[in-house]
């Protein structure tokens, strides 16, 4: 044979051969999504017949069950396999080289004639005020679409009243003047959480769903994401139950469904994570949600949290479709809870997506304070819903208020329609969490100051509303509705919202911390709305109304409005 046929066999022979490798990975990478036995013909789909384990890229086969308290056993026997990566984000979102915000126009001033109703869905997300904290401990000023002012003041926690009736919640007012405009007002709305006895506690299924791909190898991601994990295992009771779900190059279980009294076994299982890989983000999604229903507590709470930093591929085919599958999930009780780590790639639109869509909370962890913080102090309100599908809408009265604007949550607006579809689906309370929510308001008479949209959005009316519904010093009708956490037909709450002429030196100490925060907002956004705010009136406002603060949270957004303020002066850029 002449010497170029033989190169020619020989890198025929390596390419069949290659050919014939790739092959077997993929067969073997469809039965790790599906949960099918290989080498078998016909093979279980059955989850619990063939749990799959990985740490770091490798996959494992059942052999024998380590934990008898689950029907799904952990592996012992290892194989290395891959999963095909399928339609990568930057096909919707663009480039993933550098953290991406989420873009929203914010919310202008609306005629009360042409649009008297306004309605939105609360929003207890708190990831912006801890990312916006992460830029500035690096001496970069925020971009402007990472400030969702809701964020901001949702963040903190207010001295609101207690409930006091058979609602779940205290649903409460305050007015007084605007700080940054002396001829418009401010109008607060707040609703407190009822908080959980020990003895009504009901017990937790979660699964960690954790993203060990290269990109998490940095110190605030994964390493972060273990010791703030470590302390919510310290907080969990015996009756809870904590299952593992790991993505990289591969998805598998890690640690099957354990009881919470067991907390040296599932920190082990937490401890042996390491970060490599390329991520497939809805293979670990699909197979999460297989391990929360076979553990499925029927009077318990049913919850996936997933930790990521958000540099992922979608696995499920699309967006849409990973969308659809959270959606599918929630009907049937199993919530998405999202917490985002690190600074570099971190990808904010995908992450506060997800969460909306799977009636989770969406936190952004950048210290191992904060991640104790939301997995340990606030654990109980995060997985315990008092009230699902909550919607606010506020009636203006057209002879008192001229024009009005809702400060923040620009992408939880909703129509006036929906705010009476039980069918739509709106934001969840935890058990103690407040919201808060601020609307500009200007009285008949007083000078605008900016282009008012008089577009008419809708010809609706609330059944029952009349001309003489408000009296003279009425300026506005705040409508609640939300359902109990296990019924589908809603109930609402009204509260009647009177001008108290009260000047912001004569407000509570609650209402001007939080109108602060929203001042800090509008001048990180670069608002069109900023008037006379300054970084000087937000920190004198703030000082003012400091309070007890045991946990020193209000003296550091002081400290962040000073660094803020600095940076600023400086000129210095967001990244």
């Amino acid at each position: 044979m002449k010497r170029y046929d033989l190169l020619s066999f020989v890198g025929f022979l390596f390419l069949m051969i290659l050919s014939s490798l790739l092959s077997f990975s993929c067969a073997n990478t469809n039965d790790v999504v599906t949960g099918k036995r290989s080498g078998g013909s016909g093979g279980s789909s059955n989850l619990h017949d063939n749990p799959l384990d990985v740490v770091g890229t490798r996959s494992y086969r059942n052999r024998k069950s380590r934990d008898n308290s689950s029907p799904l056993s952990a592996p012992e026997e290892p194989v290395y396999m891959k999963i095909p990566l399928h339609q990568n984000l930057t096909t919707i979102y663009g480039d993933t080289e550098g953290a991406k915000e989420n873009f929203f126009a914010e919310n202008s001033f609306r005629a009360v004639e042409s649009s008297p109703l306004s309605t939105f869905s609360i929003d207890v997300d708190a990831a912006s005020y801890t990312n916006i904290r992460s830029y500035l401990s690096r001496d970069k000023l925020p971009p402007t679409d990472a400030v969702r002012i809701e964020e901001l003041v949702n963040y903190f926690k207010y001295d609101y009243e207690e409930p006091r009736d058979e609602h779940p919640f205290s649903f409460a007012t305050e007015v007084s003047d605007c700080p940054w405009n002396s001829e418009h007002k401010l109008v607060r709305v707040a609703l407190q959480g009822r908080e959980i006895h020990p003895d009504q506690v009901v017990p937790s299924n979660i699964v960690f769903l954790i993203d060990v791909s290269g990109s998490m190898s940095a110190n605030n991601k994964l390493p972060l994401l273990k010791e703030s994990f470590y302390k919510l295992v310290d907080a969990m009771g015996a009756n809870d139950r904590i299952a593992i779900v790991v993505y990289a190059g591969a998805a598998g279980l890690v640690l099957n469904s354990t009881s919470g009294s067991k907390r040296e076994k599932i920190k082990k299982a937490i401890e042996g994570l390491k970060s490599g890989g390329s991520t497939a983000g809805g293979d670990g999604i699909t197979l999460a949600y297989k391990v929360a229903k076979a553990n499925f507590l029927k009077e318990g709470n049913n919850r996936v949290i997933l930790a990521t930093d958000g540099d992922f591929n979608v696995g499920v085919s699309s967006q849409e479709g990973l969308v659809k599958l959270i959606e599918e999930k929630r009907a049937e009780g199993i919530y998405l809870s999202v917490l985002g780590f690190g600074d570099r790639n971190y990808q904010d639109v995908k992450m506060e997506q997800l969460a909306d869509n799977g009636n989770g909370d969406y936190y952004y962890i950048d210290r191992l304070d904060e991640g104790e913080r939301v997995l340990v102090r606030e654990l109980s309100g995060t997985l315990h819903t008092i009230a699902k599908d909550v919607k606010l809408q506020i009636e203006f009265n057209p002879e008192k208020v001229s024009a009005y604007r809702l400060l923040g949550y620009e992408n939880r607006v909703l129509t006036a329609v929906e705010f009476d579809n039980d069918m739509k689906d709106a934001g969840e309370l935890g058990a103690g969490h407040n919201v808060t929510a601020f609307y500009e308001v200007v009285l008949k008479g007083a000078n605008v100051g900016y282009e008012v949209d008089t577009t008419k959005l809708e010809d609706y009316r609330l059944p029952g509303s009349r001309p003489d519904l408000f009296t003279v010093n009425d300026l506005m009708i705040a409508r609640l509705r939300y359902k109990n956490p296990k019924d589908s037909v809603s109930n609402v709450v009204e509260h009647l919202v009177v001008d108290e002429r009260k000047p912001i030196e004569g407000a509570s100490d609650e209402f001007r911390f939080a109108t602060a925060v929203v001042e800090w907002g509008l001048l990180l956004r670069k608002s069109d709305y900023v008037g006379k705010s300054s970084y000087d009136q937000v920190i004198n406002l703030a000082v003012s109304a400091i309070g007890s603060d045991e946990r020193g949270y209000r003296k550091e957004f002081v400290k962040l409005v000073e660094k803020s303020r600095e940076l600023s002066r400086k000129g210095l850029s967001t990244r």
